[in-house]
């Protein structure tokens, strides 16, 4: 029986905690283009798209909380702000609590346009589980909190 060299060195490396680190990485990351490629055709960007949901997730957050948490300085997130609510799927509010501030949510056609995002790629991504088979699809059952576990410590 003739085996695959590559194969037999990927399960190799598969055995340290280094080579699993780099397949999950190489993975992962192709996981995601393939992911975002699966979009509704908006033309944001990454960043764009990523700053909505996660105003969308803190329901109200002042730009320099969006700033920190997607870790980008405060003057690039000012223009993704604008950017944005240009389009209409952001908008700014007067702070609750500190007039010098504004709040900023997620508008309606803003959380159209997440559901949609979303809907989309977990279309593409069911379809992509129905090639595996039933043991396949058992093991990333089992992988699925220990991914969420590593992408939230």
């Amino acid at each position: 029986m003739l085996t695959n060299p590559q194969k037999t060195e990927s399960a190799a490396n598969l055995r340290t905690d280094a080579g699993l680190a780099s397949a999950l990485r190489v993975s992962l990351a192709r996981l995601n283009r393939r992911l975002r490629k699966q979009g509704t055709g908006h033309s944001l960007t990454p960043t764009q798209l990523a700053t909505l949901a996660a105003v969308e997730r803190h329901t109200a957050m002042t730009p320099g909380e969006l700033a920190e948490h997607e870790k980008v300085q405060p003057p690039s997130m000012t223009r993704v702000i604008a950017n944005l609510e240009e389009r209409g799927l952001l908008a700014r509010t007067p702070h609750s609590t500190d007039r010098r501030q504004v709040s900023i949510t997620v508008t309606p056609a803003g959380i159209a346009l997440l559901k949609e995002e979303r809907r989309l790629k977990e279309v593409w991504l069911a379809q992509r589980l129905k090639d595996l088979t039933p043991e396949e699809r058992a093991t990333l059952r089992a992988a699925a909190p220990i991914l969420e576990k590593l992408s939230t410590t």
